[in-house]
């Protein structure tokens, strides 16, 4: 078994599945003045306060409810799949920025819709540098690999499912923390709230390809603050990452949108 705390590149069912792109946390950036400029502070030790209540918390909600239970509701694990089936960060916060430009009660022009879309994307590849730059890091492992190994971690506020295979709802090929799709929600919509303020009249649609009970494959939120509040949730209800690889995530991207409208994108030949 790998070091306890530590990835390992074997997937739930037991199969070795391999980081597809492990090579982007050395990317040079393109805002950036390096590939870890916003490191986190990292994950919690595993005999922490801090870790137990990420483990429990993860544990009860994140469980496939086949091979292993889980207290999730049909909501919530809809909405779980409804995220990671939106086509991806880039995608669906893409569509979300067209849908609005294209609103002539938003006031964007062409050069001003050009613009909102090439501050999301570049401050979107830059947090998933700066993202897998942490992953490994600090190549944390995942619920998964926690849970299953919690005998062995020190902590006697851990303790592995009475089931020996815990199976999450979701899983990735990569290293927990921090959270791939949460720094690049936090990249996106931080850019979306500098154009268009956090609530919007009438809301916003997302559709998801998922098809499964619970809910709707298109819904309609109120502000961009409350879809990423979802969505820290929800990997959490897929059993995907400790809460801590979420909101650090988050942070990463908001820090690299809000450092590129600092130093790059100014709006200039007007007035």
């Amino acid at each position: 078994n790998p070091t306890l705390g530590h990835w390992d590149p074997v997937a739930p069912n037991g199969t070795v599945v391999q980081d597809p792109a492990p090579w982007v946390g050395g990317v040079k950036p393109f805002l950036m003045q390096s590939p870890s400029q916003f490191r986190t502070a990292g994950p919690n030790t595993l005999t922490s306060g801090a870790y137990t209540a990420d483990f429990n918390e993860v544990k009860a909600l994140g469980g496939d409810g086949v091979v292993t239970p889980s207290a999730r509701t049909a909501t919530q694990t809809h909405n779980a799949i409804f995220w990671q089936s939106a086509g991806g960060p880039a995608l669906l916060w893409s569509g979300v920025a067209r849908s609005l430009a294209e609103d002539p009660a938003m006031g964007l022009d062409l050069a001003d819709s050009a613009r909102l879309l090439a501050m999301m994307n570049l401050s979107g590849a830059d947090a998933s540098i700066n993202c897998w730059n942490d992953k490994y890091h600090f190549d944390f492992w995942r619920p998964f690999q926690a849970v299953r190994r919690a005998d062995e971690d020190g902590n006697p506020a851990t303790s592995p499912q009475p089931t020996p295979n815990w199976t999450p709802l979701l899983s990735a090929p990569y290293p927990d923390h921090t959270s791939g799709h949460m720094c690049q929600d936090g990249a996106h919509t931080t850019v979306l709230r500098m154009f268009f303020g956090d609530v919007i009249d009438g809301g916003y649609q997302i559709t998801s390809a998922a098809v499964n009970p619970g809910g709707p494959a298109t819904r309609t939120f109120g502000s961009f603050s409350q879809a990423v509040d979802e969505i820290v949730e929800a990997r959490i209800w897929a059993g995907l990452h400790f809460r801590t690889a979420d909101v650090q995530g988050r942070g990463i991207g908001t820090n690299v949108a809000n450092f590129m409208a600092d130093n790059y994108c100014q709006p200039v030949g007007k007035g």
